[in-house]
């Protein structure tokens, strides 16, 4: 018994629709790419990055501190943000000359260029919500301007930047 071999433009056609549907389905559920339009996150990430970011990770744990992520922007959901977490439920936020304290014990950033110039707080999280900042303190409209984060708005981790080639990379 032979195989009876497809025309060639039914073969073409069958790949097509395989490559679209395992497209949508990673982009759905495991990938996404995004591009960053602000400064706010200076200087892990600048204006024109493009990066990968993780849709399952955080289906398979919850996040953790110094991890940047992109979410839904709360007072317009359709616009997507990227943050990185700085507190959890139940903790309480502060800054003091230029520091970030988090119950009363300064955390430590390597990932910033720079100081916060102005104090905030002290504010405590809400059960299931994040308090998020850019990296770029003095130029980021984050956690400190519009509240906590509820974590339902979360997307992903951002993990890669894949554009510009320069600076393709694991984002720290």
């Amino acid at each position: 018994m032979t195989q009876e071999k497809l025309p060639f433009w039914r073969e073409i056609l069958e790949s097509v629709v395989l490559a679209v549907i395992l497209t949508v389905v990673i982009r759905l559920w495991l990938f996404e790419p995004f591009y960053i339009p602000t400064p706010s996150m200076e200087p892990t990430l600048y204006p024109h990055d493009r990066i990968l970011v993780n849709k399952l990770s955080y289906r398979l744990h919850p996040p953790e501190r110094g991890d940047v992520v992109v979410f839904q922007f709360p007072l317009d959901p359709r616009r997507d943000f990227i943050k990185r977490v700085i507190a959890f439920e139940g903790e309480t936020v502060e800054i003091r000359q230029g520091y970030v304290y988090i119950n009363g014990r300064r955390l430590e950033e390597p990932y910033i260029a720079e100081a916060a110039v102005a104090d905030f707080g002290p504010v405590k999280v809400p059960e299931d919500h994040l308090f998020v900042m850019g990296d770029n303190r003095n130029n980021s409209e984050d956690s400190r301007v519009w509240g906590p984060l509820h974590e339902k708005f979360l997307i992903g981790k951002a993990f890669l930047i894949y554009w510009p080639p320069h600076r393709v990379g694991l984002i720290k």
